[in-house]
């Protein structure tokens, strides 16, 4: 199935904006220069996601494709990320602050939600980057503790996800058995989402 097609085939059950249908993580990039307006238009929208206390614990440290601090970043990511991941326009690291002063207090405390609003700053990310035309993949595989001790992420901060962001280029391009996986991925039933009154769900 090519990926127009997969994504024709990606149908919401209720009118939706087709941003959302339409964002899906490829793994093939164009090895294109991204443009500082676009880039930080990216962060921009992140910066209006929601959060506990408006306490936008979210912090993103990126590293243009060519740049110093890029090997930095590209070495973090397993060794089977590193094969697409390498022609991406940037990557970025997202990391959480795990702990808030709120009003009123003078001490932090623990923020329970740092996690949760980071994945809202990431959402907001990725469906400007679709908006834009430009294209984004989150990379869970990366080594963790390699990344603090690289990118100097102090205590307090919990290292959330890898992020690779550019212009999509040509599944061919891909290494054959990642070409197998180059297309929009399917959803679950939306019923299976959603209950009234109580848990009722089979997982």
């Amino acid at each position: 199935m090519s990926n127009v097609h997969a994504l024709s085939a990606r149908k919401a059950d209720y009118d939706i904006h087709p941003l959302f249908t339409g964002r899906w993580s490829p793994r093939s990039f164009r090895n294109q220069p991204i443009e500082d307006a676009a880039l930080f238009s990216l962060f921009e929208a992140a910066r209006w996601a929601p959060s506990a206390n408006n306490s936008q614990p979210w912090r993103f440290i990126y590293a243009k494709n060519g740049s110093q601090t890029w090997s930095s970043l590209l070495g973090l990511a397993n060794e089977n990320n590193q094969r697409w991941a390498t022609n991406a326009s940037v990557l970025i690291v997202l990391v959480s602050k795990t702990s808030h002063v709120r009003n009123g207090d003078s001490e932090p405390s623990p923020l329970r939600n740092h996690s949760l609003d980071a994945g809202a700053a990431w959402t907001n990310l990725a469906l400007q980057a679709t908006h834009a035309g430009l294209i984004t993949h989150a990379i869970g595989g990366f080594d963790r503790e390699k990344a603090r001790e690289v990118l100097a992420i102090p205590e307090g901060f919990h290292i959330e996800i890898l992020i690779a962001v550019g212009y999509q280029g040509e599944r061919s391009a891909l290494p054959e058995d990642i070409q197998l996986r180059e297309q929009p991925t399917p959803r679950k039933a939306l019923a299976g989402f959603y209950a009234e009154g109580r848990f009722n769900f089979s997982e």
